[in-house]
């Protein structure tokens, strides 16, 4: 199933940096003893591999929350595996690492979908993951709770709502002695063990749960690692208005809910089908309360932040107005971003990933005052394995650059100016939702009555983009409701990252390599991948859509009057990109998409009056590193 299919649910695979060339020892081993990292071997880190992960304590407790998602008079407990050295039995007090995610029960975690109970026989014979193996020898805890309505936990899942962050916290107040707990025994229990320093971590709805669970400001939270996750459930489901696909947040219930409470959770199901609104696509107080933008005021936890500049799952928007709004709030922070999709960065840059890690946990969750935060902010993968470093994430030197649009006469390719040109003041298109996305972005002038498409003149220069480009159209449709789509293309032939391709970027070898120690079912190894490029012609460097209805307000449809000329504004995902010299930058503009959203059908006619319409692009460097 291709990635690109509007189709795709929230997070359904388990799939989901430091520039330095690393020696070839780092991955020769393939056995169930550890992989060092590259400066745990040159410059060994205070947080030593001491404790036997052979001898680690394995518990489950069940965290009272005051939750009732089920409607059934009983407070919801919240299962939670742990696993800690031997030591912590005697006076060793442990930070812990916390993985909390609906998918423990089924689709799994990571590349390798890993489950606890593979077997299904009752018992959890693994940690999914790798971070017990590494972790747990170096001092620290690992903890892997299970969202509220999720195998062993109680109660119903809300897609994004409050009740899940909740239920994540309260396993956080428990750590902290501020919540009650039992074991499978019935016999309550405390954590003694830690010192109450909580690290999350996680991939998909896992970081999307540490982004909620930080916007509490929960105290014992120190540092979180969200990795390709959802920071405002709307823009997961929606765009301009539009839905992606009917009946998302009750369908990913159903996806997770614990199995045998498919029914008992129907009516909560029902409540979000109803408050999600896909009639008209707005946001409302429903989506609203899972946003937790609103509440960044509150985060006191670090973050580093990994996201795919091709994840067309949870797309880039996600990151990006978050990591704008912990900037205002001054948040300690640092950023990868990666030209894979939907992809884990354990599966991207190893050897990288885990030693970086090390260090912020080191530094964050056992006060090691290592360099991790004296080295660059911003990671950015330029090409498959060629990272570079920035101070920051958009580049301080990116300013908006207005660039016009321009058409000689009606059927022609337009031109992408800085000039003002009016040949010709206006060009319309017709509505076509059958074009497919490949059609619609083709230099075929035969191709214009049902999208526009500009171009600019080959580029003398590279021109770096860095940031959210803004599109501004000024229109008339002869339909009360027109949907538009936009993308920005790179047409120039070059080797790229295979995002759209099976794996989002990697394939999977059959060879593993091993990070930590291994016991039992639960090994440290997992298999290789490497990074999956493909020469084309062209590239979509970024999408995006706009229901014109919403031209005021997401909150607020409107009907349009026809003939009537409408501004409609909206951003395109955000993206960090080199169009290299001798490439064209193309903006195509067309109606309704239905390679991704659910489409319009009045099928308008939708004139452009182009003086007024322009796309604006964050250029590094500004106008006079644009040169048409």
């Amino acid at each position: 199933m291709k990635v690109k299919s509007k189709f795709l649910k929230l997070f359904v695979t388990g799939t989901a940096l430091f520039s330095m060339s690393l020696p070839s020892y780092v991955h020769a081993q393939a056995s169930t003893s550890s992989v060092k990292s590259v400066k745990e071997q040159l410059n060994p880190p205070l947080s030593q591999p001491k404790y036997a992960y052979s001898d680690a304590i394995r518990e489950t407790v069940f965290v009272e929350s005051q939750l009732d998602t089920d409607n059934n008079g009983k407070k919801d407990r919240i299962a939670m595996d742990i696993i800690r050295p031997k030591e912590t039995e005697d006076s060793l007090k442990v930070p812990v690492i916390m993985d909390a995610s609906p998918y423990y029960e089924r689709l799994g975690r990571g590349n390798e979908s890993e489950v606890k109970d593979k077997d299904k026989d009752g018992i959890n014979e693994m940690f999914p993951l790798w971070y017990d193996n590494y972790f747990v020898p170096r001092g620290y805890a690992v903890a892997q709770p299970e969202m509220v309505g999720t195998n062993q936990s109680d109660g119903c899942p809300t897609t994004g709502g409050p009740e899940e962050i909740e239920s994540i916290k309260v396993t956080i107040d428990w750590l902290n002695g501020r919540a009650k707990a039992w074991n499978k025994d019935g016999k309550e229990v405390e954590a003694y063990w830690t010192d109450g320093k909580v690290g999350m971590i996680g991939k998909s709805y896992d970081g999307t749960l540490a982004n909620g669970v930080a916007a509490t400001g929960v105290e014992g939270l120190e540092t979180i690692v969200p990795i390709g996750a959802i920071s405002s459930w709307y823009d997961y489901y929606r765009y301009g208005g539009i839905p992606y696909y009917k009946g998302g947040p009750s369908g990913l219930a159903r996806t997770v809910v614990n199995s045998k409470r498919q029914a008992q959770c129907e009516p909560v199901r029902q409540q979000l089908l109803q408050g999600s609104d896909d009639a008209t696509g707005d946001y409302n107080s429903f989506w609203d309360e899972r946003n937790y933008i609103n509440d960044v005021k509150n985060v006191k936890a670090s973050v580093f932040l990994i996201h795919g500049l091709n994840d067309y799952n949870v797309k880039t928007n996600q990151f990006s107005r978050w990591w704008a709004e912990l900037a205002k709030q001054k948040v300690p922070r640092k950023i990868w971003l990666a030209q894979t999709g939907h992809v884990d960065p354990f599966d991207f840059r190893r050897s990288e990933w885990v030693d970086t890690l090390y260090q912020w946990f080191d530094y964050w969750l056992k006060d090691m005052k290592n360099d991790i935060m004296k080295e660059p902010m911003a990671d950015i993968e330029r090409s498959a394995d060629n990272w570079k470093t920035y101070s920051t994430w958009p580049d301080k030197q990116a300013k908006y650059v207005k660039i016009n649009l321009a058409a000689t006469k009606k059927g022609e390719t337009g031109k992408l100016t800085k000039n003002s040109e009016l040949k010709s003041p206006s060009i319309s298109f017709t509505d076509n939702p059958l074009l497919t996305e490949k059609q619609l972005v083709q230099p075929d002038a035969s191709l214009n009555k049902n999208r526009l498409l500009f171009l600019s003149k080959p580029l003398s220069q590279d021109v770096r983009f860095s940031g959210t480009p803004k599109i501004e159209l000024s229109v008339a449709t002869n339909a009360e409701d027109t949907n538009f789509t936009a993308y920005l293309v790179d047409y120039g032939t070059d080797t790229r990252v295979n995002h759209e391709g099976r794996g989002e970027g990697i394939t999977t070898l059959t060879e593993e390599d091993c990070w930590g120690e291994s016991y039992g079912a639960d090994d440290a190894c997992y298999k290789k991948t490497v990074k999956n490029t493909h020469t084309s012609d062209y590239e979509i460097v970024t999408r995006s859509w706009m229901d014109a209805q919403n031209y005021q307000s997401l909150s607020v449809t409107t009907l349009l009057n026809p003939g009537k000329p409408y501004q409609v504004r909206w951003d395109a995902l955000p993206e960090d990109y080199i169009f290299k010299a001798g490439h064209r930058i193309g903006l195509v503009i067309a109606g309704s998409d239905d390679n991704w959203t659910v489409p319009d059908t009045t099928k308008a006619e939708n004139t452009i009056l182009l003086p007024r319409s322009s796309l604006r692009l964050p250029v590094v460097g500004g106008e006079r590193s644009i040169d048409f």
